[in-house]
């Protein structure tokens, strides 16, 4: 994240089952050299051990048995709330819902939550009964009322109780995607009321059913700048290609379409523009396409020898001739060597307010890694660059600097 962000996070461990997923969780944030203790309540200690996650924190990790003890210089809940810069609480159980609903304080995790103002994300987990339970409902409707809370999940899927339905906690992945832009947004949702339409991934020109021109494209970048961009408040619509499962999944609740090809793709996005505020085309959309696609898979002695090709409609050209005044676009250009001149040529013939250049023959950069760099050009010219960094820490960076452009 950005040099600026904070940098510490607080895990508060529930009693129940899925409290051993917050094991990943913890690894991954302090092998990322993020500061990170926990919390747990008497019934977490039931399911997760208090030295698991003190290992994997690298921190210590506290029970009440350490709130009522008096050889602290200041009360612990008050230097534990003033010391995160953000709150986890997962797996979020029925009885510590309820508690934080109506402000209780009987144990050092709900002590804590009152004696804090940072952002906190709640990652609930129960059986389906459970959850759907008018009191929990209304509890959980109440409680996200509050700016202060923002919520990951629950997902449907089986539980532990072998029920298959509403319940289940959130996966680390989507639970860090959520935390990483929380430490980045400190928790403002400036984004809301703003509606982004988002494209991302390769595109696949068919020669029969099972050959194909493409490229290297795995949607992570666009598939970050959704994640972002909900996580800060918008309404987001991303229309993507084949992207791995394992990448959908980390995804929030958003609107998403499946399209294939080229021309699916351009159908999509001509269509669903014009409601957009702003619309960011990191997909990489191919240039030619065959000009025949035969029904059936073509024995290797009757593939053309020369494969006659046609362009593609250029999506992001259209866009920019039918853009309204209010909208802001936003390209991308996957670039070798150069990358500054082709994209400042693709910025003023395609009518962007601004294109996101990015090298794909550097390490860590471009198609399949997690990891990315670009320079930021603006309608004007003007470049401001963007350090190797994870991509959703790009993304980030992508949609503030898309903030800063002129109306």
């Amino acid at each position: 994240m950005s040099g600026e962000a904070p940098k510490r996070v607080l895990l508060g461990v529930g009693g129940g089952i899925a409290a051993y997923k917050v094991c990943e969780v913890a690894s991954a944030l302090a092998q990322q050299g993020i500061a990170v203790r926990a919390v747990l309540t008497e019934a977490a200690q039931r399911f997760v051990a208090p030295l698991t996650l003190a290992t994997l924190c690298r921190q210590p990790a506290y029970t009440d048995k350490d709130f009522w003890q008096a050889d602290h210089r200041r009360p612990l809940h008050i230097e534990l709330g003033e010391w995160a810069d953000v709150i986890l609480i997962a797996p979020l159980t029925a009885n510590t819902l309820a508690k934080l609903t109506y402000g209780l304080a009987d144990n050092l995790l709900t002590n804590t939550l009152l004696a804090s103002t940072s952002p906190v994300l709640l990652a609930p987990a129960m059986n389906t009964d459970m959850w759907q339970q008018i009191a929990v409902q209304r509890n959980w409707t109440q409680l996200c009322q509050d700016q202060r809370f923002h919520r990951v999940g629950p997902g449907a899927g089986r539980l532990a109780c072998d029920r298959v339905g509403q319940g289940r906690m959130a996966e680390p992945s989507e639970i860090l995607a959520y935390l990483q832009s929380l430490l980045y947004s400190q928790g403002r949702c400036d984004l809301s009321g703003k509606h982004i339409l988002i494209s991302t991934g390769g595109t696949r020109e068919y020669l029969d059913p099972v050959r194909f021109i493409g490229n290297p494209s795995t949607g992570k970048m666009g598939i970050a700048l959704a994640q972002a961009a909900y996580h800060r408040g918008a309404t987001v619509s991303l229309v993507h290609g084949l992207v791995a499962e394992n990448l959908l999944q980390t995804l929030p609740p958003l609107r998403t379409h499946l399209t294939l090809s080229a021309a699916e793709m351009h159908q999509v996005l001509l269509a669903e523009a014009p409601q957009a505020d702003w619309v960011i085309m990191a997909a990489a959309v191919a240039d030619v396409r065959p000009t025949e696609t035969a029904p059936e898979k073509l024995p290797k002695q009757l593939l053309p020898p020369q494969l006659s090709l046609e362009t593609v409609p250029d999506i992001l050209a259209e866009l920019g001739n039918v853009k309204p005044a209010h909208q802001k676009l936003i390209g991308f250009a996957a670039q070798t060597g150069d990358i500054v001149s082709p994209a400042l040529h693709k910025l003023a013939q395609k009518r962007l307010d601004a294109i996101v250049a990015n090298p794909i023959d550097q390490p860590d950069s471009g198609f399949g890694s997690d990891r990315n760099q670009a320079i930021f050009i603006d309608s004007t010219g003007k470049q401001q660059a963007i350090l190797p960094c994870s991509k959703l820490a790009m993304a980030h960076q992508v949609l503030s600097l898309i903030q800063q452009l002129p109306h």
